[in-house]
């Protein structure tokens, strides 16, 4: 069975790591307009330039952007049979904006996940990201450290911190989350897809109760 499908949290709720589980789960593509943003961030595409600038303060890419993204992507042929959205919608004029979408093509969304995280505990979780320069994969200076102090552990590239892991960028996150982004639980609260879940606890425990929600 197939499902489309929502995962609504703050920055730092592990929403990234709930995602690849559900995908290998159902065999959906997990959509992140993080990633896909970061990517373009890197690549310096026309697109990239001008997020970044925005990421760089903590504060949301402008709708149009990201929409554009989200229409493209969901538009291949992977996500024909289901996707899980990471990071998209943000605010309710991109749930709209999605909801027409989706309708437009005989879909709608099944089950929007709200992973809920204590904001201390968000800003601890952050802060100690680490990322490799070469292929990206991600370490934590407390839950997850290289083997050698500063470089990757795969391919042995420098670690670095991201702007956006920084303290003072993750507050500013989390005030635009709290403003422009947690409207959306009430929003879909009305109409009776929200699918609350604790996010604090081992990421297994986290991952079950995931499937069971999804899965009804």
């Amino acid at each position: 069975m197939s499902y489309n499908l929502i995962l609504l949290g703050p920055p730092g709720a592990g929403k990234g790591t709930q995602a690849k589980v559900l995908t290998e789960r159902f065999g959906i593509p997990q959509i992140s307009t993080g990633d896909i943003l970061r990517a373009a961030v890197k690549d310096q595409t026309p697109f990239g330039v001008r997020a970044k600038a925005f990421m760089d303060q903590g504060a949301l890419v402008p709708d149009d952007l990201v929409i554009d993204i989200i229409r493209e992507r969901l538009s291949m042929a992977d996500s024909a049979h289901g996707f899980i959205l990471d990071g998209f919608p943000r605010t309710v004029a991109q749930a709209d904006v999605l909801s027409k979408m989706l309708s437009d093509n005989g879909k709608s969304i099944d089950h929007v996940i709200s992973i809920t995280v204590d904001n201390d505990e968000l800003i601890q979780r952050v802060i100690g990201r680490l990322t490799c320069k070469g292929c990206g994969r991600g370490y934590h200076l407390k839950f997850d450290l290289p083997a050698v102090e500063g470089k990757c552990n795969v391919c042995g590239a420098d670690l670095y911190q991201r702007d956006d892991d920084k303290e003072e960028t993750m507050r500013a996150r989390l005030v635009a989350y709290a403003s422009q982004t947690a409207p959306l639980i009430e929003y879909y609260t009305k109409l009776g897809l929200v699918r609350p879940v604790d996010g604090l606890g081992a990421i297994q425990e986290i991952s079950n109760t995931l499937i069971r929600v999804v899965e009804g």
